[in-house]
């Protein structure tokens, strides 16, 4: 019994893996609409990465024609990936790609799986939860979760921390998610 129950997260964590690989959302201030000219086909095309998901925190920054990338990935392809999509654009002229690639850790891995079951299988976030992909970006760096993106009240974003913080073998959460208007 314990088995089966055990396939069953790990088919719920395969189904959410593969809906984030068919869309995301951008975890960025600034809403898509407020977005113009280069900015708006940056986020675009980083948004359509096949391997952007929860896990993974993409940033820009465009200043004329160049475009700073930052953030944080779990996968070294996916920074890669990244630079190579946002160079691909007419209007971009030059890309400086800070996005930081996090350490591998089976721990780390494991703070990641248990931190998105604690948050997305509350049931305070089902309406998040049931989105091709959830919003709130997991980030975990030796240990230390950064939690990243939008909800819709600060009651979320609390309950969000405060969930975080009682995940066993995560050494502090840093709570940047961010109130939509």
């Amino acid at each position: 019994m314990r088995q089966n129950t055990l396939k069953n997260r790990l088919m719920y964590q395969a189904c959410t893996a593969a809906a984030i690989l068919l869309l995301s959302t951008f975890p960025a201030t600034l809403e898509a609409a407020e977005l113009t000219g280069v900015a708006r086909q940056v986020r675009h095309e980083l948004v359509m990465l096949p391997y952007y998901g929860v896990f993974d925190n993409l940033e820009f920054k465009v200043e004329g024609s160049k475009v700073s990338l930052l953030g944080q990935v779990h996968r070294p392809s996916l920074k890669k990936s990244a630079e190579r999509v946002v160079k691909r654009l007419e209007s971009v002229g030059s890309v400086d790609n800070q996005i930081e690639v996090l350490p591998t850790s089976s721990n780390d891995d494991r703070i990641r799986s248990d931190v998105f079951r604690a948050i997305y299988y509350h049931p305070s976030f089902t309406r998040y939860a049931i989105r091709a992909v959830p919003p709130i970006h997991i980030i975990v760096k030796n240990g230390n979760v950064t939690l990243v993106g939008p909800v819709a009240k600060k009651a979320d974003k609390d309950l969000a921390g405060l969930l975080t913080n009682g995940v066993s073998g995560a050494f502090s959460v840093k709570n940047n998610i961010f109130v939509e208007k």
